[in-house]
């Protein structure tokens, strides 16, 4: 799995996940079951992930829905 998106912002996750379902991406949020420890605020991001394989699809299709700003870079 490849992380392509960090954030806390969950209207932002809710609309890549959304994109992601729509183009049969497969993708899976990882720590979103982490609000219950930090006490739901919030300040913990989330990450998208997606298999290796469908990386280069998925940023080509958030580059085109106008999200090139949130992408992870390569490390």
């Amino acid at each position: 799995m490849r992380e392509v998106v960090r954030t806390n912002d969950i209207v932002l996750i809710s609309a890549i996940a959304a994109l992601l379902e729509a183009a049969d991406i497969g993708h899976m949020v990882a720590d979103s079951h982490i609000s219950a420890l930090e006490g739901s605020i919030g300040a913990l991001p989330r990450r998208i992930l997606v298999l290796e394989e469908d990386e280069i699809r998925t940023r080509r299709l958030l580059t085109e829905a106008g999200f090139a700003d949130v992408l992870r870079r390569d490390d």
